[in-house]
């Protein structure tokens, strides 16, 4: 299952002066969301997709757009109210969806392009869960502290806590849901941030014994949309009386 959570405030955004939630926003003639859910193209019509957003208008919007793109099987669950962070989120959206504890997971964020993404094969697939990686260095990524050698395997990792110089695209897979909800009761029980967040929850199935492994990618393969900085430096409008939305 490929998990979208997007019920974020878009608070940056809304403090730089736009109207509208940034996955609505326009680039290249397509809106943030085609651009970030379009990166999963190959697996439209083999994986369902789990959308999370934060009220009715959203959810409208995203059946509106999945339908346009040819996503088989979309679920859109609107949990109404905030979240503690982006791992709380996912949960609730996995409880309300129904998803079954083996369900595989593959959680990517509604601000970031991943453009032809095909899942790994080998090693990793057989792993209990992995991230997927590029070399950078800065405090506002999630970070993995790889074991010694030529195998992917990950020691550790951090939020916002650079540990190593392979820094985090967004993209977690846990290969069976009730890896992470377990992850999560633990992260709850000792929290490592005021903020539940994904990428620490991996420690907790690291610490059990959890094969845990990386993806290192190239740097360019991914395309970050996050920040009004980010997303006007690839081209998008400024705020203004038309907002660029869709």
């Amino acid at each position: 299952m490929i998990v979208i959570p997007m019920a974020g405030a878009s608070r940056r955004f809304t403090e730089a002066g736009y109207g509208r939630p940034k996955f609505e926003l326009l680039l290249d003639g397509r809106c943030v969301f085609d651009h970030a859910v379009g990166g999963f193209a190959a697996l439209f019509a083999s994986e369902p997709f789990l959308f999370i957003v934060r009220d009715a208008e959203a959810a409208a919007f995203v059946h509106a757009r999945a339908a346009e793109l040819g996503v088989a099987r979309a679920q859109v669950v609107s949990l109404g109210a905030p979240t503690a962070g982006q791992a709380e989120t996912v949960s609730l959206g996995l409880a309300a969806a129904g998803a079954a504890a083996g369900t595989p997971l593959t959680i990517f964020n509604i601000d970031t392009f991943r453009p032809g993404y095909r899942p790994p094969t080998g090693s990793l697939a057989s792993m209990d869960g992995w991230l997927e990686v590029f070399r950078g260095a800065g405090a506002n990524w999630s970070y993995v502290r790889p074991a010694p050698g030529d195998a992917p395997i990950a020691l550790e990792t951090a939020e916002k806590r650079p540990i190593s110089d392979l820094c985090c695209t967004g993209l977690y897979h846990f290969t069976r849901a009730a890896d992470f909800e377990a992850a999560l009761a633990a992260e709850r029980a000792a929290p490592s941030m005021n903020e539940l967040y994904v990428a620490p929850l991996y420690n907790h199935l690291i610490k059990r014994g959890g094969r845990i492994g990386y993806r290192l990618i190239e740097r360019g393969e991914v395309v970050f949309c996050g920040t009004p900085e980010e997303y006007q430096g690839l081209g998008g409008e400024p705020p203004g009386e038309t907002d660029g939305r869709w």
